[in-house]
């Protein structure tokens, strides 16, 4: 659960923000002055900041910059009124990330701070990947060896130096924004703006002013021209999560927009121009809601200029034991442990569990068990899934592992086990058991060799 600090000297604007967080799921802290607001920041760590810009001793801008030395990275928003809408920008010049007027939506400022918090979120994610895409190994690490991740690699390599649009189609969990992500950092545009938008989380209303801006007393309460997320991606990359969420209206806007390469802002009149590249990504297949409706035709079209299919982890089950060292490294890093390992029980339950959350499950399943852990392996006891029955139904499949077993052996009885049943399946018949196992017939007898079967 993410810890929100509200600095504000006005007990009962500390009051209404808490609620309405609260509300949100999201703990808070309330403090009064920046002595306290910066400590509080040392002392409990909080993932972001509601910073007022009028406070009595040290004010706003004052305690960011602080806050800044304290926590270089820490999200701060500042809280201001109208009249000191200068302050904030200023402020944001300085390492803010946004700013809200005073009297403010509920709405708007936890549409802000859901934004906030995953551009953090994606922040972290880069920073890991940049670190590590000078690598070949790198790329193993995050996304694994398997032919249909190597596939979309491939794919990756050939779209990204384009400015063609893209749609990402998978399973929630299979990685939509980190690949949109490495489209960007391996395109021409690495070095300009790459904003996300979630277009599931944003309520209806708010959409088109979110996509486009606004300008001042276009509705009530905008009291002053903002800027859409068009402009703030202007040179770079805009990435759409779950674009199907979208209603007929945006998209009708959104096709104009991609097509003619301007925008206009809500309440405006001036058309402004925008140079965005689309990556669009979906849990569900556009084709068959265009074809059931649900999509406009010619927004799909607009958008399908390259398509990459994203595989379950259940197709791609190679992958597990080098995605769960992986997480279990990042783990120990994040929570300062020292686990070396899992058991041959727990490898063996990963390799044959089903994921329907795909590689996001494996990571929050990886990361609750060493915080779990108590020993210097993980074992069965410290799994905390509520699927009883699919570890019972799972530990059968190869029980012959013993439990030290390493990831690399874990894999391979797994994919020795894997290649009998579909050779039983086909009755011997390798052919017909290299389409079963969809590989090539060589690549099928090579495994079969390197695995003695």
């Amino acid at each position: 659960m993410e810890t929100i600090l509200i600095v504000d000297d006005n007990r009962d604007m500390q009051f209404t923000l808490s609620n309405v967080l609260k509300e949100e799921g999201y703990e808070t802290i309330a403090v009064g002055d920046g002595e306290r607001a910066i400590k509080e920041v040392k002392r409990s760590a909080p993932n972001l900041v509601l910073l007022d810009i009028k406070l009595p001793g040290m004010d706003g801008m004052k305690i960011l910059e602080e806050i800044k030395q304290v926590d270089k990275d820490l999200i701060i928003v500042m809280l201001t009124a109208f009249g000191d809408v200068k302050d904030a920008v200023k402020a944001m010049r300085l390492g803010a990330f946004d700013y809200i007027t005073k009297p403010f939506d509920n709405e708007e400022i936890t549409l802000i701070i859901k934004k906030a918090l995953h551009t953090q979120y994606l922040s972290k994610e880069v920073e890991v990947l940049r670190k590590r895409l000078g690598e070949k190994t790198a790329i193993k690490e995050v996304m694994g060896e398997s032919l249909p991740i190597k596939q979309v690699l491939n794919q990756i390599n050939i779209i990204a130096p384009t400015n063609m649009t893209v749609i990402l189609q998978g399973e929630s969990g299979t990685g939509k924004e980190l690949i949109s992500q490495m489209i960007h950092q391996k395109s021409l545009r690495k070095d300009k703006p790459f904003v996300a938008v979630d277009c599931g989380a944003i309520p209806e209303t708010l959409v088109e002013s979110e996509f486009f801006g606004y300008e001042k007393g276009a509705f009530t309460g905008a009291d002053e021209r903002k800027e859409g997320r068009f402009e703030q991606a202007d040179g770079g990359t805009l990435f759409l999560d779950e674009i199907g969420n979208l209603c007929d209206g945006i998209q009708m806007k959104l096709l104009r927009s991609i097509q003619e390469r301007k925008i206009q802002h809500l309440g405006g009149k001036k058309d402004i121009k925008v140079d965005v590249r689309i990556i669009a990504a979906t849990k569900i297949n556009l084709y068959d809601a265009m074809k059931a409706g649900k999509f406009r035709n010619d927004l799909f079209h607009r958008l399908n200029e390259f398509h990459i299919d994203l595989p379950p982890l259940r197709e791609r089950k190679e992958d597990i034991p080098i995605l769960a060292k992986y997480f279990l490294e990042e783990a120990n890093s994040t929570l300062n442990k020292n686990i070396k390992g899992f058991s041959g029980e727990v490898m063996k339950f990963f390799l044959c569990y089903d994921w329907s959350g795909n590689v996001r499950e494996l990571k929050n399943l990886v990361k609750r068990t060493v915080l779990l852990c108590d020993s210097e392996y993980i074992a069965s006891s410290h799994l905390s899934l509520n699927i009883a029955h699919a570890k019972e139904n799972t530990l059968k499949l190869t029980e012959g592992l013993n439990s030290d077993v390493s990831f690399e052996d874990a894999a391979k009885e797994f994919e020795r086990e894997f290649i009998k049943k579909a050779l039983e399946k086909a009755e011997g018949n390798k052919i017909k058991t290299a389409r079963i196992l969809q590989i090539n017939r060589k690549a099928l007898y090579r495994k079969m060799k390197s695995l003695g079967i």
